[in-house]
């Protein structure tokens, strides 16, 4: 009965599409002239300063275990994804000798580095050098299969460990804010050209792209929104327990949930503040998530802090209110069924809309419980109330469905 939502109930993934911008083959006549390219050419403050190099595998495992000179993720990264299989034919290939792309690091402080592009890269040369896999899948050096780091043979250890891989090193001299043409929105140089880095193709999502182009309070506020204990639980996310914020993107169980991997819980959390307005509900989901992100890209720490206390009372007033399984399609007693993205949309949506009845809602629980069941009932055939169903105006009938079901009991 319950829609899986790691499923069907979000954005598909980013796909590079020419007309993606929505702009058209350009009329000659309308194009400015040759000196005001130039104009805009020369007066640009944006040149990237960069140097390259070479690492030997031992000193990039020195390089990433020592958290002081390289930052694996920093926060505009996206979480690791390569399975076993694909890290294993990383290192085949660096036995090989077979030409691997460079890693992109850039100069955040003095001799300190945030890793732009190769986390993956990096991430596995680090665990298979740590000894945490083994080999797998190797189509070339199959006799390796199922060994270790430490169980190779003396000569192919040496090897590896003659193996190095080129960097591009984005340097401090380039930090320049680059404005977007057309509009008040600057880019910081790093996000820029990860963007530019990690855009060409299919290889990011949508929620990647917002997380890597729109750093700052707002979207660090939705990342810490997403490891709260309470909605994790919601969501089926191993929790987040390590003291260490390394822990949070290195523990196997997280890794390995398709929420968290694909950065949707920070999806589902920006959802709420997307869709707070009527107005702001216009256009495809993808392009309100978007608008969203720029709305509150400049907020201060102040703001940040009444936004997080306003999610998380909504938040714990949903899981009071339907004895903690809230958003799921069917009967709140349900433990078995899971949260739907359309309903959690509608839910949260009237919290906050009927935040001043919030006692009262309370009290009427079992009422509110009733009139939801009989509404899921009622729209068990179509896609209305799973978020699958995505144009404005499906999020507008969802939102005032869930909404006047629950104000008629109160």
């Amino acid at each position: 009965m319950g829609t899986d939502p790691e499923i069907s109930d979000f954005e598909g993934d980013y796909i590079a599409d020419d007309n993606a911008s929505g702009l058209e083959e350009e009329d000659a006549s309308a194009l400015p002239n040759d000196e005001a390219v130039d104009v805009q050419f020369v007066t640009q403050p944006f040149r990237v300063v960069y140097q390259t190099n070479n690492f030997l595998l031992p000193q990039l495992k020195d390089l990433i275990i020592d958290g002081d000179v390289v930052n694996l993720r920093p926060e505009y990264q996206r979480r690791l994804r390569w399975p076993s299989l694909q890290k294993s034919l990383l290192i085949e290939s660096l036995l090989l000798n077979v030409p691997v792309p460079p890693v992109f690091f850039y100069e955040s402080d003095l001799a300190r580095y945030e890793v732009m592009d190769g986390q993956q890269r990096l991430n596995a040369i680090k665990e298979f050098l740590n000894n945490e896999f083994p080999l797998r899948g190797l189509t070339v050096l199959s006799a390796l299969n199922g060994r270790r780091y430490s169980k190779l043979p003396p000569k192919v250890k040496r090897s590896l460990d003659r193996a190095s891989i080129s960097s591009i090193i984005v340097l401090q001299e380039s930090q320049a804010r680059l404005r977007r043409s057309g509009t008040s929105h600057y880019y910081e140089l790093r996000r820029f050209v990860f963007e530019r880095l990690n855009t060409g193709g299919r290889s990011l999502n949508a929620q990647e792209i917002r997380n890597a182009v729109y750093g700052g309070s707002f979207n660090n506020l939705i990342i810490e929104l997403a490891r709260d204990r309470l909605f994790t639980d919601i969501w089926k996310i191993p929790p987040y327990t390590g003291s260490d914020p390394n822990d949070y993107y290195e523990d196997p169980a997280r890794q390995k949930n398709n929420l968290y991997r694909r950065m949707i819980d920070c999806q589902l959390v920006l959802r709420f503040f997307a869709l707070e307005k009527d107005e702001y509900i216009e256009g495809s989901m993808r392009s309100m998530l978007d608008r969203c992100m720029e709305r509150y890209i400049g907020i201060d720490d102040s703001a940040v802090n009444v936004l997080a206390e306003r999610y998380r009372s909504r938040l714990q007033l949903a899981n009071n209110l339907f004895d903690g399984h809230p958003f799921v399609l069917g009967n709140p007693t349900n433990s078995r069924l899971r949260p739907v993205a359309g309903v959690y949309d509608g839910v949260m949506i009237a919290m906050d809309r009927l935040w001043a009845r919030r006692a009262r809602m309370l009290d009427r629980r079992a009422e509110i419980q009733d009139a939801y069941i009989k509404l899921v009932e009622a729209r068990a055939v179509g896609r209305t109330l799973t978020g699958a169903a995505n144009t404005a105006s499906d999020i507008k009938i969802r939102l005032q469905l869930i909404h006047d079901a629950i104000q008629s009991q109160i």
